[in-house]
């Protein structure tokens, strides 16, 4: 097994990683929590959220490492490879970034960050449904966008470790 093949390997794995996290919370954890009133919505969020923040440390490995093994993969198979192998990789690696992360560190980071801001016992029902408006739609949005992104690029992936 080569050196490509083994950090592709590794992209892939934590880019279908990211993709069933985003998955779960396009699925089950934005839609359970849509269920709450908006103080336990905001609350169950912040709460969810906060594991992340305080840097759970797998967390942080896949996210963090399927960029950088996806980027290091793309590189390494433009130096190495041919024809649609280094084609679908390089294109997955671009993808992948403005697809995943730049919105991951553009919309939806700056909007966990503005709801674990708020004191949702201090705040009144009118203040707490603007709050929720003004995350909710957005956040979900976007998340479905990474969702499709990140489980598309693990299945170019996948093909481009069949073609290897």
């Amino acid at each position: 097994m080569s050196l490509l093949e083994l950090v592709l390997i590794l992209a892939t794995l934590f880019c279908a990683l990211t993709a069933g996290f985003a998955f779960a919370f396009t699925t089950v954890v934005m839609p359970g929590l849509g269920k709450l009133g908006d103080q336990a919505f905001i609350r169950g969020f912040q709460v969810i959220d906060g594991v992340i923040q305080a840097g759970q440390p797998v967390f942080g490995l896949v996210w963090i490492g399927s960029a950088v093994a996806l980027l290091l993969s793309a590189v390494m198979g433009a130096l190495q490879l041919y024809g649609i192998e280094r084609v679908f990789l390089v294109a997955s690696a671009i993808i992948y970034v403005v697809g995943v992360q730049v919105p991951t560190f553009r919309i939806n980071v700056p909007l966990n960050n503005a709801l674990q801001t708020l004191d949702v016992d201090a705040m009144d029902d009118d203040a707490l449904a603007s709050a929720r408006r003004d995350f909710e739609a957005r956040w979900v949005r976007w998340n479905a966008i990474r969702t499709v992104v990140a489980s598309l690029v693990t299945v170019a992936l996948l093909f481009v470790l069949l073609w290897l």
